[in-house]
């Protein structure tokens, strides 16, 4: 066999196996390609043999390895093969003399005693005799082997630790000595950590922030590694076990301890710099997000972005294709569907625990926004509500209200049910605290783990997943693994007129009661939360009247309706409110007033030019000066509903009467109860007035009148009432009460009776009558007769008679109502009735019973017999649309035909 010498570079995919055998690679190709390898066997030497799984090193092995390493890895080296043995896994292996740089490396390895001769059977050459000679001198002074000390006593671990999150919690982020034993691929190695206590550890370790390149540049990123890692020092620091993933939401617990790990992730940290960052440079390598957790207090994760980004940039190894980027999206001069991308803005509502609604500074309008790469936890989902309502209620208390920078990272399209929506990084505050960030640090949400290739990401995506590393270690919110305590429903106390009016005495002793305002109805109806309590509520405000909103499509909003529910959307949706409750209406509403801070909502809405005063509920407020003059300052500002406002037609409306507008009265409002309803011989019916002096002393006088006749008194011999006479009359109920004469029939003993202080009228016997004691005298009858003004029911010939009868004293008898005295008939009231406890009532001061009446089409104007109507245009403006309301819906007599009776 003829002996050749070659000239190779030693770039070692294996270590240097031991010390008498060496790893040796060419140069690389022309194309980059990597070289091959051929193993070279120091002839003529033994050395020591390194152990593995199955065997442990053999006295001295990893020292006479460690001495060959240092002379010998990354240095040229000649050597010539004096035989070679065919391979099976295509690897030459060589028997040969080897050189570096001119000294012999089997007598060096000879003369430091880390190798000793090989027993030959052969005659000794020259050369033999020389290598035995400096055997013998290396003996005879105790060198390596030959050390009479023998070798340090260590332990060898070839396999990972068992207790894997132990080791990892002792050791996270300290540095150890190490070296690297293998390159399994370009991202992933083989290391001899060397711990304090003089053990070895083998570990696996996969490079932080960085994984395994795919095809076709794998083996170019291994070379890249080996050739700068392998058989080197190095220092490791190990950052993680490999949890890809955080689980929000899994069992904590109750949950097996982990396998042992088969890797960990860390950083190894060469003289020349971290060569995770000089992978991802070079193009060999991509990006790991959810590394960015352990890798961000000492800003690795920059680093490999910057690196990243050079790559593209270069087009190198994978991004030899990677389209030109276009401009970045987050320049301030960008648009998103024709809207900056980058605004100020003040939120306005909180929509769950990732999505809010601000309006643009600049263009006025609400923008909804998705916080970008970020996912809150689910209402709709049991176990993540209770984090969910945390999560939403953080964002409101933080951004509610508040001066916030947003800046568009990129647009969601529709998808399926999904609708469009920009995705924002949004700020707040002196600090410019990304809201995101905090919430995912909370553990109230969640980083959404984007496609490798996916650029659409929040500008601040590893400082989300960081957050997250943070919540996961301290086990916060949805990463806990805890049973959260189920999300009870608030409790609608204004679910009925009922309930609510048990809570009215509660609140008013209560004074101001905190609270946030829930949703918007109206400008001037809102659902309030307490959250101290957890009930909800409807809240009217007292004293204005806000115009309607349409409650669906079908419907129309009157003007400047949905202005007003926008107004109070944007300034008090979700806002730390106290209200003050006055009275509650009968379908549960509460009325009442609401500050935002000190700010009085009626007021502010009045102002405005969104609401109108409510002059019959306001009047009777402590704050109703200002109110007014809100009114006023919005009249002659024109706004909104006031755009058309003409001051001299409404100064000549409120003239006084002149002689020929008898009919007109100056409003009256009083409290009263219809305490009898008569439909025989034409309608009509009674009312006592409250609240007055009268009312109290009749309640006096009725028990004494109740003790009086509770002894007997007989008639006076030969007694017979006339009409007109006052007596004491005993009712149906068999209890007596003051009365007045209609008529007395002497023939049938009895009389037709006016209890005149209910109203009630009725045929009495002779027997059952008593003339009335004079200290029963002094007090007027507290009934007095009315009737509807401006309408009359349906002739009693009519089959809709007993109907509108009925509706009547269903809205009306034995109830307290709030009357307007529109005109005044010898001794009989013409009334307009007002529902107080009706919430439409309390928005619309036209409102009233007789509307309704007409609106059912149970009544008719009454042209002839009312005639002041022209005294009351407003009025009749508003019955004239009640009337064609029910005419377009055929109600009661208009079922059959547009027909009204006066026709």
């Amino acid at each position: 066999m003829s002996l050749k010498a070659v000239s190779l570079n030693i770039f070692s995919i294996f270590p240097v196996i031991s010390g008498d055998t060496l790893v040796l690679r060419g140069r690389t190709g022309p194309q980059g390609q990597s070289p091959k390898e051929r193993i070279l066997h120091l002839a003529d030497v033994v050395a020591p043999r390194m152990g593995n799984q199955t065997r442990e090193d053999e006295p001295w092995a990893f020292e006479s390895r460690d001495f060959l390493r240092a002379l010998a890895v990354g240095k040229e080296i000649s050597f010539t093969s004096t035989h070679s043995f065919p391979s099976n896994d295509d690897v030459t292996r060589d028997f040969g003399i080897a050189e570096i740089g001119g000294v012999d490396v089997a007598s060096e390895m000879l003369q430091n005693g880390w190798a000793k001769v090989k027993e030959s059977k052969r005659d000794p050459t020259e050369d033999d005799i020389r290598k035995r000679d400096i055997e013998a001198e290396a003996k005879a002074a105790g060198k390596g082997l030959w050390n009479s000390h023998g070798p340090q006593a260590r332990a060898v671990h070839q396999t990972m630790p068992p207790d894997s999150q132990a080791f990892v919690s002792e050791w996270k982020g300290k540095s150890i000595d190490a070296l690297v034993e293998q390159v399994r691929d370009g991202s992933t190695l083989r290391v001899r950590l060397f711990m304090p206590d003089g053990e070895h550890q083998m570990v696996n370790i996969a490079l932080a922030g960085q994984g395994e390149p795919s095809e076709p540049w794998a083996e170019e990123a291994k070379f890249f590694t080996e050739s700068r890692l392998l058989q080197r020092s190095v220092r490791v620091i190990i950052l993680s076990l490999p949890t890809s993933i955080a689980t929000p939401f899994q069992a904590g617990a109750n949950s097996a301890p982990p396998p042992p790990a088969s890797i960990f992730i860390g950083t190894v940290l060469h003289p020349a710099g971290n060569v995770a960052e000089h992978l991802v440079a070079a193009g060999l390598a991509r990006v790991v997000d959810w590394h960015a957790g352990m890798l961000a207090a000492g800003g690795g994760m920059e680093r490999l972005r910057a690196g990243e980004k050079a790559a593209k940039e270069k087009r190198a190894c994978l991004y030899a294709n990677v389209p030109t980027a276009s401009a970045s999206i987050t320049h301030s001069n960008g648009t998103a569907n024709g809207h900056a991308r980058v605004f100020d803005g003040t939120v306005i509502r909180v929509w769950s625990g990732d999505q809010i609604s601000v309006i643009d500074k600049e263009s006025g309008k609400e923008r909804r926004l998705q916080l970008s790469s970020t996912k809150g936890p689910k209402l709709s989902d049991p176990k993540q509500a209770y984090c969910a309502q945390e999560a939403r209620e953080f964002l409101r208390k933080k951004l509610i209200g508040k001066h916030v920078k947003v800046m568009v990272d990129f647009v969601r399209p529709r998808d399926g049910e999904y609708e469009e929506r920009e995705c924002a990084t949004v700020r707040y505050g002196n600090q410019n605290s990304n809201i995101a960030e905090q919430l995912v640090e909370k553990g109230l949400a969640s980083v959404v783990r984007h496609r490798r290739d996916d650029e659409d990401r929040s500008s601040d995506y590893d400082k989300l997943m960081a957050a997250e590393q943070v919540a996961v270690a301290e086990t916060r919110g949805i990463h806990s693994g805890k049973e959260q305590p189920a999300v009870k429903p608030p409790v609608n106390i204004s679910e009925s007129g009922a309930r609510a009016t048990t809570f009215i005495n509660g609140f008013k002793r209560q004074g101001k009661v905190s609270a946030v305002v829930d949703y918007v109805a109206s400008g001037s109806r809102f659902k309030l939360f307490l959250p101290k309590d957890n009930q909800s509520l409807t809240l009217v405000l007292n004293g204005i009247r806000a115009p309607r909103t349409a409650r669906n499509p079908s419907e129309r909003s009157e003007p400047f309706g949905q202005e007003a529910a926008d107004f109070a959307t944007r300034r008090y949706m979700q806002r730390d409110v106290e209200f003050e409750v006055d009275t509650v209406d009968k379908s549960g509403g509460f009325i009442g007033t609401l500050w935002l801070k000190s700010e009085n909502v009626a007021i502010s809405l009045v102002k405005e030019g969104l609401a109108s005063v409510h002059s019959f509920s306001a009047d009777g407020l402590s704050w109703s000066t200002q109110l007014y003059a809100a009114e006023a300052e919005a009249k002659q500002a024109h706004q909104n509903l006031w755009e058309n406002y003409d001051e001299a037609a409404e100064k000549a409306a409120q003239a006084p009467p002149t002689e020929d507008d008898p009919g007109r009265l100056k409003s009256e409002y009083l409290d009263v109860i219809i305490s009898d309803v008569r439909a025989e011989n034409g309608f009509s019916f009674s009312v006592q007035i409250l609240n007055t002096e009268g009312i109290a002393t009749l309640e006096k006088l009725m028990r004494d009148f109740s003790l009086h006749h509770r002894v007997a008194h007989p008639a006076p011999p030969n007694f017979v009432p006339k009409a007109g006479d006052l007596v004491s009359a005993k009712f149906s109920d068999g209890s007596w009460y003051r009365a007045k004469i209609r008529r007395a029939s002497p023939v049938k003993r009895e009389a037709e009776v006016t209890f005149i202080d209910y109203g009630n009228q009725d045929s009495v016997s002779f027997s059952n009558i008593r003339p009335l004691d004079p200290k029963f005298r002094s007090l007027p009858g507290q009934a007095q007769d009315a009737r509807l003004s401006f309408i009359r029911l349906v002739a009693s010939e009519s089959e809709y008679h007993a109907d509108a009868v009925q509706r009547f004293r269903q809205l009306c008898e034995g109830r307290k109502l709030v009357a307007n005295i529109d005109y005044k008939e010898g001794a009989t009231l013409h009334l307009r009735l007002i529902d107080p406890n009706d919430p439409v009532a309390t928005q619309d001061p036209l409102a009233c019973i007789n509307a309704d009446l007409l609106r059912e089409g149970l009544a008719s104007i009454d042209r002839k017999g009312c005639k002041y109507l022209g005294a009351y245009p407003h009025i009749m403006s508003k019955l004239q649309t009640a009337v064609a309301e029910a005419k377009r819906d055929r109600a009661g007599m208009f079922e059959f035909g547009d027909v009204e009776e006066d026709e």
